[in-house]
Order: C-alpha cells, then structure tokens, then sequence
C-alpha cells in the first residue's frame, strides 16, 4: 500500500479543525493512540494502540524529507487479546525506541485522510495521507496533497522531515 504524505506544525489548531470540518463536511473521528516504535535496520516498525486495546503492527518506509513524500507501508489488525504479547516479544527481539501519545483528528476529504494530531511533550500537528488509487501517480498524489495544504493555510515553513518520534528522541 502507498501514500502520498506531508507532517507539519500547527499553531492555531482551532482554525486547522474548523477548515477540515468544512472541507470533509463532518465533525471529524477523534482517536487515542499509543505508538511503541521498535528497533530496526530499515524503516520504523510500531505497534499502534487505541483505547479500545486493539492495535495494528505497522512497517512502513518513508524519506524524511520535508512536503510531500511517498510512504510504502504494511499493516495487520492485532487484537486487544495479543497487543501485550506482542509488545513483550518485539521488545525482548527489537527493543523499543520511544513511546508516541497522541490523540487525533481523522476528516476524510477525498482519497486523503486528514489526521490533526495533538502529540504529547510535542504539540499540535497536521498530517495529509493521500491513499494512492490504482494506476495514480506520486506526481497526482502530490497535486491532491498541495493544494490541501493550500485549503488548510498550512505554509511550507511549517513542514517537518520526519515522525514524531524522531522529534521526541531529539
């Protein structure tokens, strides 16, 4: 699975919100999630955990570059039943990196989800996936993402390179 991607700060998050309410003409999905990234030679891997107690394993490779960027990644559902030994056994195998809290935002506009993120210990953040049909192009991916962020007065100097957890290991 691919995606089209942009991260960026967020200084006014009641304007981002009341934007994505209009554009996605919906009040928005807001989602408690616990991220526990683990060591690996490539990529990130991290075990994402709702507050429902179910979580998804998720690899995904991505530059860290800033504006929009290609993400390959894969993903599996774990259920509330497995997450705990799950987490045990790649912490003994991997090790963990870093814990990221955050609770999100999620307006779907499109083919893009748009996910406005209050991170713990970081702040608030915009994040633009745009889910890449069969066939589309990263080039039309990058359009889609652009003029969003354009609708959303997210600027280019607000834009960051990498995940949250690069930012909270700094």
């Amino acid at each position: 699975m691919k995606n089209v991607e942009i991260k960026a700060t967020v200084k006014n998050i009641g304007i981002i919100i009341d934007i994505a309410k209009k554009l996605s003409a919906s009040e928005g999905i807001v989602i408690k999630q616990e991220d526990t990234f683990f060591n690996v030679t490539q990529g990130r891997l991290k075990l994402r955990v709702f507050e429902s107690g179910d979580g998804e394993l998720i690899y995904y490779e991505r530059p860290n570059i800033e504006g929009p960027k290609l993400s390959s990644f894969e993903k599996t559902d774990i259920p509330r039943d497995n997450v705990v030994g799950l987490r045990n056994v790649l912490e003994a195998a991997l090790g963990s990196k870093h814990v990221v809290r955050k609770v999100r935002r999620l307006f779907l506009v499109g083919q893009t989800r748009i996910h406005i993120d209050t991170v713990e210990g970081l702040g608030d953040f915009m994040e633009l996936e745009v889910c890449l049909k069969e066939g589309q192009s990263v080039n039309e991916g990058e359009k889609i993402a652009e003029d969003l962020m354009e609708k959303l007065q997210v600027h280019k100097d607000n834009l960051i390179s990498g995940a949250y957890v690069d930012l909270l290991s700094i």
